[in-house]
């Protein structure tokens, strides 16, 4: 029988199912398809081989906040072109240098009230500067991370029902200890920090590996009475619901990584001084996964999201052997950064972040990722401390230069 506990979430459920065909029909966020630039390889060069010296961070921050970024000038053509420029890790330990190229954009026309005019002439090397010394006023304060904002709304995912259902499967967790997740057949969208520190490849970024969650003995009954089947398409609009512990078994199947891309603009020294921008890498596995993938899009402006409300699912490591799911309100933003206050613990970073809007060519709901959960930055302003976890922002020059790396080539990356 069902328990009386779980009676008053499995009603406000059915709520939503009912109502939710009414909501939608008068007033849908639609997904807006836009032309994006072309990101195409020019060159590629050997690189020395990778050193691997140190472990993956999983709690990497930055001390640079809003206020530091919108400071920041607005970087040029050739700037862009550096930071978008990238290396390949191979599984046999080459490792390739890419230079790109860029049609089809021009950088006065990306304007955003979070850059100041008249800035688009100074170099990169300002950019990370300013970014630098902001930090360095900022740093003396740090103190010990909080990535949890007062009651923790996390819950996990049990049971085959979900762990197997779109979208909670295309989460994936990372051998080095991160997470990611299903963009295409055979890759995986992550953060860069969890294969390269900045300087160097972590240790296991070599012989890096993928590991899908499924269960190990048949599900418990409460899964099926605590949730509806169709909880993962309506839970997006509300609250979580009470999960109950679980004793399940589980286990990770993994597939080793054939390469890995990772931009030029995260490889420039020190994380923590330089900020998350260009905090992603993407996978390509040695087989195809068999699984449903999630597309890329281009992020919209929060204002633009449903309940200005992002999603995403990881492996936190303060809860080994789950899947856990969060959603949020998304707050301040860059044209680079999203920063929001979901609740998530080291090892949710290269969490893909992503809506759920109106396709309208399709004529149906559709999710897709705009942005990787990258991590965690602490910040006093005035006496008063402020905290953040931050995302990197999937933009039109990073979305063509993703699918790019998915496809093999620009003519399927024009829109998103």
């Amino acid at each position: 029988m069902r328990s009386r506990a779980a009676l008053p979430w499995f009603f406000f459920l059915q709520c939503l199912l009912f109502l939710s065909p009414v909501l939608s029909s008068s007033s849908r966020p639609r997904w807006i398809l836009q032309r994006v630039p072309v990101v195409l390889p020019q060159q590629t060069e050997a690189r020395p081989a990778p050193l691997f010296l140190s472990p993956a961070r999983l709690d990497v921050a930055s001390s640079c906040d809003p206020e530091c970024h919108k400071k920041a000038p607005r970087q040029s053509y050739w700037d862009l072109r550096h930071s978008l420029a990238y290396e390949t890790l191979n599984s046999d330990g080459h490792l390739t240098e890419t230079a790109i190229g860029i049609y089809g954009y021009n950088p006065t026309s990306n304007t955003s009230p979070a850059y100041s005019s008249g800035s688009s002439g100074k170099t990169q090397q300002s950019h990370v500067r300013r970014k630098r010394e902001i930090g360095k006023t900022q740093r003396s304060h740090v103190r010990r991370k909080r990535e949890i904002f007062g009651h923790d709304g996390r819950f996990s995912i049990a049971g085959q029902n979900f762990l197997l259902k779109y979208p909670f499967s295309v989460a994936v967790k990372l051998s080095t200890g991160c997470s990611g997740t299903l963009v295409g057949d055979r890759h995986v969208l992550t953060a860069a920090h969890c294969v390269h520190d900045g300087k160097n490849y972590v240790k296991g970024a070599q012989r890096l590996r993928v590991g899908f969650l499924k269960p190990k003995h048949r599900d418990a009954q409460y899964s099926s009475t605590y949730l509806p089947s169709n909880f993962s398409n309506h839970i997006e609009g509300g609250p979580a619901p009470y999960a109950p512990p679980t004793n399940d078994k589980m286990k990770f199947q993994w597939i080793r990584a054939k390469r890995t891309h990772v931009p030029k603009g995260w490889i420039k020294g020190n994380a923590n001084d330089i900020g998350m921008d260009y905090d992603y890498a993407l996978l390509e596995l040695k087989k195809p996964h068999k699984r449903r993938h999630m597309k890329l899009g281009v992020s919209p402006p929060a204002q633009k999201l449903p309940g200005r409300r992002v999603h995403f699912s990881g492996y936190d490591n303060d809860r080994p052997g789950h899947l856990v799911y969060r959603f949020c309100r998304a707050g301040e933003e860059t044209p680079d950064l999203l920063y929001q206050h979901c609740d998530a613990q080291p090892g949710a970073s290269g969490s893909g972040v992503y809506a759920r809007m109106w396709d309208g060519s399709r004529r149906r709901w559709e999710r897709k990722v705009i942005g990787v959960f990258s991590g965690h930055q602490w910040v006093e302003r005035q006496g008063a401390s402020q905290d953040f976890n931050v995302a990197v922002r999937i933009t039109p020059l990073k979305y063509a230069q993703i699918c790019y790396w998915i496809k093999g080539n620009f003519v399927n990356c024009r829109e998103g």
